[in-house]
């Protein structure tokens, strides 16, 4: 059986990163959706990665709808021209109204917030709030440290056999574990 994939919530960094690599992935990712006529839903900023990752996936023809709460708009600033965008009072409702518009959760690289929103979502599916995929797009590996993390924590005896984390470098590939999850 495979999960229909309408949007794909994508967590990234408001920031660009310190390598182009993380930049390309973030427009590739975007083609490779739209593509596939999948929507993004994401974090709402014109910055960074998030910037990068509207404007690619607009310039394809994409769905992109942004969820940005407001005391983030104050520093981000929203992108302008999405399909939609969703003003919420706190990360908390971003979260929540991101899950509920997503079939499935992709991370790009990114900060805290990032990390933030990847293990909550991915927490959610463990505890049986939702059964869509989450998976890590792993750029120059940059997530292998995280997986490195997770090896030890089961290796220690403090997993409960949560859902899978997915993880590949490329796009396509994420896409196609995905839709088979």
């Amino acid at each position: 059986m495979t999960t229909p994939l309408r949007r794909i919530a994508v967590y990234c960094g408001s920031r660009p990163g310190n390598s182009p690599a993380y930049t390309g992935a973030a427009a590739q990712l975007a083609r490779t959706l739209a593509e596939a006529g999948i929507g993004i839903v994401y974090g709402g900023s014109r910055n960074g990665l998030m910037g990068v990752l509207a404007d690619t996936a607009l310039a394809c023809g994409g769905e992109v709808i942004g969820v940005i709460p407001d005391l983030l708009n104050k520093h981000e600033r929203a992108h302008p021209n999405l399909t939609q965008l969703h003003h919420v009072a706190s990360m908390h409702e971003r979260k929540a109204l991101m899950a509920e518009l997503a079939d499935g959760f992709i991370a790009l690289p990114g900060g805290v917030g990032t990390l933030d929103e990847l293990i909550e979502i991915w927490c959610w599916a463990g505890m049986g709030s939702h059964a869509k995929p989450c998976g890590c797009l792993d750029v120059n590996q940059y997530w292998q440290p995280l997986f490195d993390l997770l090896a030890h924590i089961r290796h220690e005896g403090f997993s409960h056999g949560e859902q899978q984390l997915l993880r590949s470098d490329d796009p396509q590939q994420l896409l196609a574990l995905m839709t088979a999850y």
